[in-house]
Order: C-alpha cells, then sequence, then structure tokens
C-alpha cells in the first residue's frame, strides 16, 4: 500500500533487532552469463512476530526464475502467479496466521524488488533464496563485468505521482549495519582467465582448472556496502563472436499443460553473440546535431565516489562537458541543457559549432552549478523533441543523470515514440543510478549506455560514445539462417537497429524442427553502411545436451517480456496476456507475476497482525564523512515543493523503505549528518541548497584539462601565456625555438600541443583523440611542407620522442 507523503525530517534512534542477519551470495559465470543465487537469513528476536520488509535494487537485464523458503528444515517452494492473485495468495495465509513469502517487482521501475517474509514467529528463524540469470557486459579493455547492485538511491517522484517505495526507509551509520554479506563467484571460460579484480577487498584468485579456464574468488569479511560489488574478468579471447545453444526443456506445470508451439521452453534456444566491425578509418563527419541533457539536481553535489578528495559529480560532468565541446566538428549543431526541478537551455534553439559559439558555451559551462533541485527529466525531453530537427543534421541526444526517478516507464516512453528521430546515449552517474532508466533510454534510443562508478572517468566513456555516435547510422539490418531441412528458426528478440564499432551484439532465436546429429547451421547478420554491404556469418554445431539449467532459455524469456513491455502496445489486453503466459510458462518473473510462498505446516499460528519491520541500510552520510565531505549540519539540499530528499542508501541487494525515517519531500539531493543531539528531534528543512561545495576538497585542475580548454574550435592552439603555463617553458622560449618563422605561430603551439598530448598523457587518449584528429588536419593544411621540420624541433624543445608518423609523415 502506498505510504503517505511524509511531514519533516525524523530521525528516530531505536533498539528494536533487526530481522535481517545476513546475506550470502554464490556466483556462477560462465563464459558471458551469470547465474546468481541470494540467500537472505532471518532471525526473530522480538517477542512478537513480524513481517520483515526488503527493498533491494537489481540490474533491470535480471531474469530472476527462483524463490524458495527454507522454515525448521523444510524448503517451501514459491509459485509464480499471476501478480494480483499472488497477494490475495499472500495476504489471505497473513490474515489465517501462517507464514508466507513474497517477491515482486516494483511497479514504477523494473530494477527494485522488494521481498516479505510474513508471520515470523518469535525467536524463529527462516531462509529465503532468490535465484536470477543475466547477460554480463563487456568492458572497452576486453573486460567481463559482474555487479551485484548493493546501492538503491531514493527515486524522484514527479508531483502528483505515487510516492516511490524508495522514497523513505531507516538508514544507519555504514559501520553499524547490523547483518553481514559473504559472497564467492566461481567463473569459466574455454579461452582461458588471465585475471580477476575487484573494487572491493577479494580472496586472491585461485584456478581450479590447471589450463586456467576456471577460477574463483571471494569477497574478504566486513564488506562496508559503500558501494556496488563489481567483479572485472579478463578472459583471453572476449570478442570471439560465438552462437551457444539450449536443449528444450521443460521446467515448470505450465510449461507442461502448453502445447510445444506455446512455449519456448519445448525447443531448442540459441543465444547468437556478434561483434560486428566496420571499414577501417573514415573521414569524420560534420554532420550532426548534438544535444546534450545534463543533471542539475541537488544529488549531483555528491561525489564520485567514496575516496577521499573524490571530484563532485557536477565537477566531473562538467570537464567531460568541456571536452565535448572541444571534440565537435566544425559544420555541426550543438546545445546544452540543464534539468532539475526545471530546466533551461544555453541556447533557444541548437546553434552552429563555431568559434564565438563554442567559447559562449564553456563559459556557461564552467559557470554550471546542481542547484536546480529535483529530477525532472521528462519536460526538457519533451522540449527537444517537439523542435524540429535539422535537415542533413542527424540529432544525437547525450543525457547525463544519476539516474534517480520515479517516473521511468514515462521517460523511456517518450524516448520511444520519437526514436525515428535521433539516437539516445545514457550516463549513469554515481553508484545507485536506475539501471531501468540508463539502460532503457538508450535501448529505445538505439544508442549505448554507460555506468560510471567508482574510479571510472567520466570522460573516457563519454568520449568513446561521442566516436559512435559520429559513425554513420547502420541501415537494413537482417538475420539470415542456414539451417537443415525441416529446421527453422524464429527470432525472440528484437533484432539491433543500432551497430557500432566494437559494440556487442545479442539475438535470442527460438530453434524449431528435429536436430540431427552432427547438424550444423549458420547465421548471419548483415547491414548497409554507407554504401557496402556488410556481413558477419557465424557457423554452429545443432546438436547439444541437456542442461541442469536453462539459462539461455531464462534470458530469452526475459528479452522477450522486457520488448513486450517496452513496446508500444504494452498496456493491450493481448500484450498482457503474451507477457503473463511467457512468464508463467518460463519461471521468469515479470512485471504482471509475483512469486508466493505459504508455509501450510506452520506449527504455531500466529495471532493477530505481525509488527512490520522495515530493514535498515546503510548511509553514507549519516555519522560520517563521505567523499571527502565531513559530517555538517542536516540539511536537505533542496527548494520547496519539489518531491525529492535525497539520501544515498546501500545494502547488499538493496536499499529497503521504512516507517521510522519520515522525509520531507523537497527538490535537491543529498543531505549530510545531523549532530547527535539532532538525530532524534524533528528539523524543518529550508529552500536553499546545502554547500556541500564549500566542504568537498578541491579538486585542482590537470595540466591535460587546462591543455584541452584552450584548444579552438578548429583544432588549434594559440601561443599565449596560459598555453606557455601548461608546458611549463615561457612564450618568449617557445617562439625562439619556432623552426618556420614565417607560419603562422598558431601552427607550432599545435603542433607542440600534440606532441605533449603524446608524451605526458598517452594513456588518456581516448579522450582526447576526436579533438586530435582536428588539429591534425588543421595542422596539414596550415603547416605545408615545414612540418617534419616542426615536429622535429617540437621534440627536441619538450625533450620527447613522438613518432613522427603520428602527423602522418
Amino acid at each position: 500500500m502506498p505510504r503517505p507523503p511524509c511531514c519533516g525530517l525524523i530521525i528516530v534512534g531505536s533498539k528494536e533487532p533487526v530481522p535481517l542477519k545476513g546475506i550470502s551470495v554464490d556466483v556462477q559465470v560462465k563464459g558471458f552469463v551469470s547465474d546468481v543465487s541470494a540467500t537472505l537469513k532471518y532471525k526473530n528476536e522480538e517477542e512478537k512476530a513480524v513481517e520483515a520488509i526488503f527493498v533491494f535494487p537489481m540490474d533491470e537485464d535480471s531474469a530472476v526464475y527462483s524463490f524458495e523458503a527454507t522454515i525448521e528444515g523444510k524448503t517451501i517452494v514459491a509459485d509464480l502467479q499471476e501478480k494480483k492473485q499472488a497477494h490475495k495468495t499472500y495476504d489471505e495465509a497473513i490474515s489465517q496466521g501462517q507464514q508466507a513469502f513474497l517477491l515482486e517487482e516494483d511497479e514504477s521501475s523494473a530494477d527494485i524488488f522488494s521481498c516479505n517474509v510474513g508471520n515470523l514467529p518469535p525467536g524463529q528463524e527462516a531462509e529465503v533464496t532468490l535465484k536470477f540469470v543475466r547477460e554480463l557486459p563487456i568492458e572497452a579493455d576486453g573486460a567481463v563485468r559482474f555487479v551485484l547492485s548493493a546501492v538503491l538511491n531514493p527515486r524522484y517522484t514527479p508531483k502528483g505521482d505515487p510516492v516511490s517505495v524508495t522514497a523513505t526507509r531507516p538508514q544507519v551509520p555504514i559501520g553499524d549495519i547490523p547483518y553481514s554479506l559473504s559472497l564467492s563467484a566461481h567463473f569459466q571460460s574455454a579461452y582461458g582467465i588471465a585475471k580477476i579484480v575487484s573494487n572491493c577487498d577479494i580472496s586472491p584468485v585461485e584456478y581450479t582448472d590447471p589450463d586456467k579456464t576456471a577460477a574463483k574468488v571471494s569477497l574478504a569479511d566486513g564488506h562496508k556496502f559503500q558501494r556496488d560489488v563489481e567483479l572485472l574478468a579478463y578472459y583471453n579471447e572476449p570478442n570471439k563472436p560465438s552462437v551457444t545453444v539450449e536443449a528444450a526443456v521443460v521446467s515448470s506445470d505450465a510449461a507442461k499443460e502448453a502445447k510445444p508451439s506455446e512455449s519456448l521452453m519445448n525447443e531448442s534456444v540459441a543465444m547468437l553473440n556478434f561483434y560486428p566491425s566496420f571499414p577501417a578509418a573514415q573521414e569524420q563527419s560534420n554532420c550532426g546535431e548534438f544535444i546534450f541533457v545534463v543533471d542539475r539536481s541537488g544529488s549531483m553535489e555528491c561525489a564520485m565516489n567514496a575516496e577521499p578528495n573524490a571530484p563532485q559529480r557536477i565537477h566531473s560532468a562538467k570537464e567531460t562537458l568541456v571536452l565535448l565541446l572541444k571534440s565537435l566538428p566544425l559544420g555541426c549543431y550543438f546545445n546544452i541543457f540543464g534539468f532539475g526541478s526545471h530546466f533551461e537551455s544555453f541556447f533557444t534553439e541548437s546553434k552552429e559549432y563555431t568559434q564565438q559559439s563554442m567559447e559562449e558555451a564553456v563559459k556557461k559551462v564552467n559557470e554550471m552549478k546542481a542547484n536546480f533541485g529535483g529530477t525532472e527529466i521528462l519536460a526538457p525531453l519533451k522540449k527537444i523533441y517537439d523542435t524540429a530537427g535539422r535537415p542533413d543534421h542527424p540529432r544525437q541526444l547525450f543525457l547525463f543523470t544519476d539516474g534517480e526517478v520515479g517516473n521511468t516507464k514515462q521517460v523511456i516512453d517518450e524516448v520511444q515514440k520519437n526514436a525515428q528521430n535521433h539516437r539516445c546515449f545514457t550516463f549513469g552517474i554515481g553508484e545507485g543510478a536506475s539501471t531501468s532508466l540508463i539502460k532503457g533510454m538508450a535501448r529505445a534510443g538505439s544508442g549505448i549506455c554507460e555506468f560510471i562508478t567508482g574510479k571510472d572517468r567520466m570522460q573516457t566513456k563519454v568520449l568513446r560514445a561521442l566516436k559512435c555516435s559520429l559513425q554513420p547510422t547502420v541501415k537494413n539490418v537482417s538475420l539470415t539462417w542456414s539451417l537443415p531441412p525441416g529446421m527453422e528458426a524464429i527470432v525472440l528478440s528484437k533484432v539491433p537497429t543500432a551497430i557500432f564499432q566494437g559494440q556487442r551484439s545479442i539475438v535470442y532465436a527460438q530453434l524449431k524442427g528435429k536436430v540431427e546429429t552432427e547438424a550444423e547451421g549458420e547465421v548471419c547478420l548483415q547491414y548497409n553502411f554507407k554504401d557496402e554491404l556488410l556481413k558477419n556469418s557465424i557457423r554452429f554445431p545443432l546438436k547439444v545436451e541437456k542442461v541442469e539449467r536453462p539459462t539461455i532459455h531464462r534470458l530469452a524469456a526475459k528479452t522477450l517480456i522486457s520488448d513486450l513491455e517496452s513496446g508500444k502496445d504494452s498496456e493491450s489486453e493481448e500484450v498482457k496476456k503474451r507477457i503473463l503466459e511467457t512468464s508463467l510458462q518460463s519461471g521468469v518473473i515479470s512485471s504482471l507475476t509475483a512469486f508466493v510462498a505459504v508455509n501450510k505446516d506452520t506449527k504455531t499460528v500466529v495471532e493477530g497482525p505481525p509488527v512490520q519491520r522495515h530493514i535498515p541500510a546503510p548511509s553514507f552520510m549519516v555519522g560520517r564523512s563521505f567523499g571527502g565531505c565531513g559530517p555538517v549540519p542536516m540539511a536537505c539540499m533542496a527548494r520547496p515543493k519539489m518531491a525529492k530528499c535525497y539520501m544515498p542508501s546501500s545494502g547488499p541487494l538493496g536499499a529497503p523503505a521504512a516507517p521510522m525515517m519520515h522525509l520531507k519531500q523537497y527538490g535537491g539531493g543529498g543531505f549530510h549528518a545531523p549532530s547527535p543531539a539532532a538525530r532524534s528531534v524533528q528539523m524543518d528543512i529550508g529552500p536553499d541548497s546545502c554547500d556541500v561545495g564549500s566542504v568537498v576538497s578541491a579538486v585542482a585542475e590537470p595540466p591535460f584539462v587546462r591543455l584541452i580548454s584552450l584548444q579552438n574550435a578548429d583544432g588549434s592552439w594559440n601561443l599565449n601565456p596560459g598555453f606557455s603555463s601548461v608546458l611549463g617553458i615561457t612564450q618568449q622560449d617557445i617562439s625562439d625555438k619556432n623552426p618556420d618563422q614565417n607560419v603562422d605561430s598558431s601552427v607550432w603551439a599545435t603542433v607542440l600541443a600534440l606532441i605533449w598530448l603524446h608524451a605526458s598523457c598517452l594513456d588518456q587518449r581516448e579522450e582526447w583523440e576526436l579533438l586530435e584528429g582536428k588539429a591534425l588536419s588543421w595542422i596539414k593544411a596550415k603547416a605545408g611542407s615545414s612540418l617534419d621540420r616542426f615536429v622535429r624541433a617540437g621534440n627536441e624543445l619538450l625533450k620527447s620522442s613522438v613518432d613522427p608518423k603520428v602527423f602522418g609523415l
């Protein structure tokens, strides 16, 4: 039942025992797929029966396929039922004094789940185990990335919408969390595992096969819950195209009752992994309308991570915007929107990219602050989509947000409605960004998404996406099959409409018909790139052994369900019926189903309703510093009449809601620790945002960023005091060493800038590769036959040995 809007901000010191005692997680990773089993251990140490409620995050691509409870040595396997029926089953059991368990996806977002353990008698212990599978993404450096979501930030609720289940919950300092987390992970790769690293403390990697195709690690004791648990596995051949075929399986009563044609579980299913490629180096296009949409809500003042002196999210976003502005091609169009509880744009309409417009935009970027209150993404999107695009300048939308909204589905629907008119690239900033929002928008807008967490540099990931946006749009994408007679392939997921260099494309297909021994099939992904027809073909064996866990079937079912739920006809009865049938037949949870279990053999019937206990979550900002931001008076970075009071919170598998903390509904993000005396006092929060900037240590601007900020729109640098200070050489000395005084000094400065970047910042080349391309084009047009002398003189002055090939010599 939705909670009423809260009044004031009350921190209640509670001595009540917390029923959740620990969480243990077992992770099995085979290639690029993870199968996870998470067990929550409960004990009621109170004198009354309790109902424990745990709200937690989960990546929206996760396919939850099992939920069971163990009480007094007896295991009760939950049924997957239509959601209303599941609620009825649960409520009736609770009212009759029986123990019951409920697991469901939140109505507002596919990446929030809640688990109810009802009627746990005094002194009794219980365990609930949920299992899920998901595809694992591949990072730019080839790492296969597994993340156990641990941070669930309160989602901003637009005015008039139901309050999010994440909006209120108890918070305690990280060191005082009363439950523990243990995690063990096993990795398998046929091509060998080079290494496994983590953002958390883990045990040394232990290889369990002599050929290093299997390895395991575990999370060190005492995990503090301050971040998601991330494991990066480096395989020897991560980008090899592949097809995995899984034999038919009947795994549920619903599937058994279905006709073979009605259940995807009754036929083999293939998972296709493509790594499309394009012809080498293409000339950079100067076409395009680039619109950058930046979150300026209060929570963007939070630090990027929990490390001392970490930069604020807004600071990293501003630095990234400057890099983007310097990397845009001459002749394109651009605009920048900032949004919070209201929005504003730099220009009334997109402007042509020139030296003047770039300088004006950079000045405005440097003045940006996280002072716009709440997180209203929908309004600026509608404004952008209502503005006509420019002919011959394809629209590219870049959205930066810490991703805490309660109207996720509305936002994604808006992108979907305008998918034909643009591509959408999204970036989730900081721990706890909504995977449903970030992935859903990119998927609907045929773009790519990135999550920037821990010590990730936002700039690297965003510039990588800009390179993708500059690629010409791929057209006429299709799949063709070559299968033995009597077999056919039915594609279960959408064929990708957007294909980018180096990006994996996954497709699921049902293989119907009898498979002959030793038979082979072939599948070809083909598409038009400019005037070329490109093909990516994979041959694969069709005969496969039956598997114990039908992982590929479950992932295919989840993809099919997600596509149906996000489609334009998702509210139609026909589509809802198909979602429900697919969910029940495959055993994979959906927005229309829930897992419910009832212990009908309860030895002691509970008299009267149980007492609700909401599992507390740890907070970065209660009684401790966060990312260099020391304790300050409790305040909410807010503007009145907004509906967001943001408190970063985490807990393994999530951060629950609770009645004992009441948050006044305001605009901004992030608040900080009260003094001990203030923690049990109701506080009236004023409209002014708390000045986190005054307590976060200033981050010195690195020379690399200063040099980039001096570049002109055409790619050149001017020789001036600012330029010479970055190089650490006086302007006079630079001028004196110019090998050709008859050529404009900007040519000499631009050659020096590129040599300096190659000599000093090669590790960050991804961030300046595009602006380097502009600079090289400009130099070659201006330097003429003197270029060789400029390069030699530049290496001598800077005491470096950059290869002249960098300049095409």
